[in-house]
């Protein structure tokens, strides 16, 4: 378990993090999510040690990390995966650090196994890939068997076999108890991966949620319909509140009408419907929401050159609102 308490960071005029309380507990992945610039990192830094906390307190698993008795066997971080010596083999480099930290030698031929790098294991790191990086610096993280990991965009330059394979990894690592802190840009592998998320923005606390409350919390009420009779269910539901989006012939998303609606009125007007489905939100979506006035970095308006224009306006009917569950509110 680690806790934070009040925690903030500065640099000189800059506030990277603004008295952030969280609890990230064990048995789960927590998502650590936010834009560029948002505080994830320095946090991650400052919970392992490697930066000093302007105010506040870091407890892991109820003392201070820098108290830990054997660190490696607490916390297993990536952080940086180039972060290593060049010259030195993969091997080479996990033998120091098991010397150094007490870990059996046997552990370093079961890490490189586990993360696929027994066949590389003898090749200097300065020729490895991105993907090949990352993969010995998540067999370094694990070396010591930590109960607490801590990834940052562990999934930079992996193949989606890897991806697959550190999702999977993640995962298993939770289900074992661990307490598992992941952070990512890839909004996707988070819907799939984390069971509770943590959002940031310049610092702040935007959301500390479990992730399908999160999900269910910014979706709106929609219905993507196939129907040769399109234009009859479009002028039947017609209202302030409903708006129709045209997504190609006899195709339609109904926003401000559920399924059920639709269903009752095919069934007293006689609609035949081919397909009939619920508009469900991601979790990207819901993000970029939520983070929309805490980004720094905004991208500027591109315009398409070829023949493609949008369907519709972006649809925000149900703006994500904090709950208790989301200690920090929007900030």
């Amino acid at each position: 378990m680690i806790q934070l308490r009040n925690l903030t960071k500065v640099y000189g005029v800059t506030t990277a993090v603004a008295n952030l309380n969280v609890t990230i507990q064990p048995g789960m992945v927590t998502g650590f999510l936010g834009p560029n610039g948002a505080g994830k990192s320095t946090t991650m830094r400052l919970i392992v040690g490697l930066d000093t906390p302007t105010g506040g307190s870091i407890t892991v698993n109820g003392q201070r990390f820098a108290d830990s008795p054997a660190p490696m066997c607490t916390i297993g971080a990536v952080l940086d995966a180039k972060a290593m010596q060049p010259n030195r083999t993969a091997r080479r480099h996990l033998e120091i650090i098991a010397a150094t930290h007490g870990i059996p030698h046997a552990r370093i031929d079961e890490m490189l196994g586990l993360t696929g790098l027994s066949g590389a294991a003898h090749q200097q790191i300065k020729g490895y890939s991105l993907g090949m990086l990352q993969r010995l610096a998540i067999a370094a993280a694990l070396l010591g068997d930590p109960s607490i990991l801590i990834f940052d965009e562990p999934l930079n330059g992996l193949d989606p076999e890897g991806v697959a394979w550190v999702r999977a990894l993640l995962r298993q690592q939770a289900s074992i108890g661990k307490t598992v802190l992941v952070s990512s840009h890839l909004m996707s592998e988070m819907q799939h991966t984390a069971d509770h998320l943590l959002i940031v923005g310049r610092g702040h606390l935007l959301a500390d949620t479990p992730t399908a409350d999160f999900i269910a919390a910014a979706s709106g009420v929609a219905s993507r319909i196939s129907s040769p009779d399109a234009a009859s269910i479009v002028a039947a539901f017609a209202g302030p509140n409903v708006q129709a989006i045209p997504l190609g012939p006899g195709q339609i998303e109904l926003r401000g009408v559920d399924v059920k609606q639709v269903a009752e009125k095919a069934r007293d007007n006689g609609w035949m419907i081919y397909q009939l489905n619920p508009v469900e939100v991601s979790l990207e979506d819901a993000y970029l929401r939520l983070t929309a006035g805490a980004v720094d970095f905004v991208s500027g308006g591109a315009t398409l050159s070829s023949s493609y224009a949008p369907m519709g306006p972006a649809w925000r009917p149900n703006e994500w609102q904090p709950t208790q569950a989301n200690q920090g509110g929007l900030r």
